[in-house]
């Protein structure tokens, strides 16, 4: 028997049971369509999580003072200071995009009528960029703002919208702040929304760090943030700064150094357990529709027990028997995991169509979800097919 026999009966014996065809292939198409699906669902949420960590800013190292040692008094030139951002800037120019820090204090204001506290950062026009911060009306602090100590200021957009109405609103109008009158020059949020895990929150303004450091008791840059040119010398540039910290201070002054590679490679390797986790789940499923299929080929094989025999009767090979019935459990595999990866893949399509999400579509996945279909029809439609080749022809006609 050639293949295209072997074809040819396949495709009759499985129209001559439709229903029961269709039942078999379906544990296959849900089988493959999951694998595609777990595997885009895992590689979305990974960039998506990537996407929010690395919006905080790129390749960014942030410093703060930690402590004095269990017998060392907290003193005021312990903390991070001005100086100490200014050193960094002109130590490690080569290496690095910027260096920003933030001072942090609060005043109250009338908002929506009722007195209320907001936070006031004083920085300086570094760090719109480390932080990537976006302004959506007006202009963001510049250099001479910070050198002339401008009463400038710049408030979130929610902020905005609560004591102004809009942005565009905003900019232009009077504040005041810890008894002095500010122009609001424009408003701000992150690229990537914190949820007030960081240090802006929903009401803050952010002002020259000068201006600020007349409002505060005590200098302290908290934290420092660096911007390094290369990620691949985020590591070496952080030992460099905690370096720089501790040799500017007194010994014994603690300062942590922290860098987002470690919260990157964190959900890279969760990201790519959690993938392996659900593709054994998904595989679990293959397993099972294979299972489904074996069951349903076994009780093929006994209706067709007479069949078997007439053939082998007439002279069929025992090869031939085994390549027919191997050939129709290949076929249900395929067809099932051929219209799981379309479904897996017309899925994530029409989500990207409804709404403005980029949802990857792994080409490993469609390969892997293939190829596992082919070998379940193989390796579970081999003992179905195998017993039917070695029926004994006698008691096969005699069956009934």
């Amino acid at each position: 028997m050639f293949l295209g026999e072997a074809l040819s009966f396949s495709v009759q014996a499985l129209r001559a049971n439709p229903v029961r065809s269709l039942l078999t292939g379906l544990g296959m198409v849900i089988g493959t369509a999951s694998v595609i699906l777990v595997v885009t669902i895992s590689l979305t949420s990974r960039d998506y999580i990537l996407e929010q960590v690395e919006g905080v800013g790129s390749n960014i190292i942030f410093a703060y003072y930690a402590s004095s040692g269990p017998s060392t008094a907290i003193a005021d030139a312990d903390y991070v200071k001005l100086s100490d951002v200014e050193a960094i800037r002109q130590q490690l120019a080569p290496d690095i995009v910027a260096a920003t820090g933030i001072m942090t204090n609060f005043d109250r204001m009338l908002i929506a009528g009722k007195e209320q506290d907001v936070k006031v950062i004083g920085t300086d026009a570094a760090y719109q960029s480390v932080r990537n911060i976006v302004s959506s009306s007006g202009r963001f602090l510049d250099d001479s703002d910070v050198a002339l100590r401008s009463k400038v200021a710049l408030m979130t957009d929610k902020l905005a919208e609560r004591m102004f109405g809009s942005r565009n609103a905003a900019v232009s109008q009077v504040i005041k702040l810890f008894g002095l009158q500010f122009i609001v020059i424009g408003t701000f949020h992150e690229k990537v929304e914190t949820f007030g895990q960081s240090e802006v929150e929903r009401d803050t303004i952010l002002i020259p760090i000068p201006v600020l450091k007349y409002f505060t008791s005590v200098e302290r840059i908290d934290p420092l943030y660096v911007q390094v040119r290369s990620a691949q010398e985020v590591d070496r540039v952080a030992a460099r700064v905690q370096e720089i910290l501790e040799t500017r201070h007194r010994p014994g002054a603690r300062y942590h150094v922290d860098t987002l590679t470690a919260i990157l490679n964190a959900v890279r390797n969760i990201s790519l357990i959690l993938s392996a986790v659900l593709v054994m789940v998904s595989a679990i499923t293959l397993i099972i529709s294979g299972i489904g299929i074996m069951n349903i080929m076994l009780v093929t094989v006994t209706e067709r027990t007479r069949e078997i025999g007439v053939r082998l009767a007439v002279g069929a090979a025992p090869r031939e028997i085994l390549l027919q019935f191997l050939t129709e459990a290949i076929i249900v595999s395929l067809v099932g995991g051929t219209v799981g990866i379309l479904l897996g893949i017309a899925i994530p399509l029409s989500v990207q169509l409804f709404a403005d999400i980029k949802i990857p579509i792994s080409p490993v996945a469609i390969v892997v979800a293939f190829g596992v279909s082919c070998m379940v029809g193989l390796i579970f439609g081999m003992l179905p097919a195998n017993r039917a080749a070695h029926l004994d022809p006698t008691e096969a006609l005699r069956y009934e």
